[in-house]
């Protein structure tokens, strides 16, 4: 674990329960100590992004530091989201990582056109997923620098 990790909050935009609860469970393999914050849909998420709403959970003191996204959410999907996020001027700096069991070429040209920071696709075994977890938060939280401000949701 990163000395850091309980400073570490990550927003995970995810609708469906199950895949919600395998990647909240391959975190805790992973020895993340950081908090984790959800929204269901990308309207839930602006909202959240843009500080209408708590919902997700958000530690008082927390700032999102990584953005988790899911493509294919109801109300506004993740391309939506991700559109709006990286056009906003608040919220472009958010880190924003596509988690995804997409396996098509235009999804992941689209996301990085749209601004994703990377793309991951969700491997086949959970054992897999755990080493993706713990690879995304060593080069997340360990090697590269984020800019984030105290006491804000967002990145600034």
């Amino acid at each position: 674990m990163s000395r850091n990790d309980r400073d570490i909050v990550i927003l995970i935009a995810e609708d469906d329960d199950d895949d919600y609860l395998l990647t909240e469970k391959a975190f805790q393999e992973a020895d993340f100590a950081g908090s984790l914050c959800r929204v269901k849909d990308g309207e839930e998420l602006m909202a959240f992004l843009l500080h209408k709403d708590n919902s997700a959970g958000l530690p008082a003191d927390g700032k999102v530091l990584l953005l988790l996204l899911d493509l294919n959410m109801p109300r506004k999907d993740g391309r939506e989201a991700l559109k709006e996020i990286k056009s906003h001027p608040e919220l472009r700096k958010i880190p924003v990582v596509v988690l995804t069991t997409s396996m098509a070429e235009s999804d992941i040209v689209m996301s990085y056109e749209l601004g994703a920071n990377s793309l991951i696709r969700k491997p086949d075994s959970f054992e897999q997923f755990v080493d993706c977890i713990k690879l995304l938060r060593k080069y997340w939280f360990e090697v590269v620098e984020l800019p984030y401000q105290r006491n804000n949701r967002s990145v600034s």
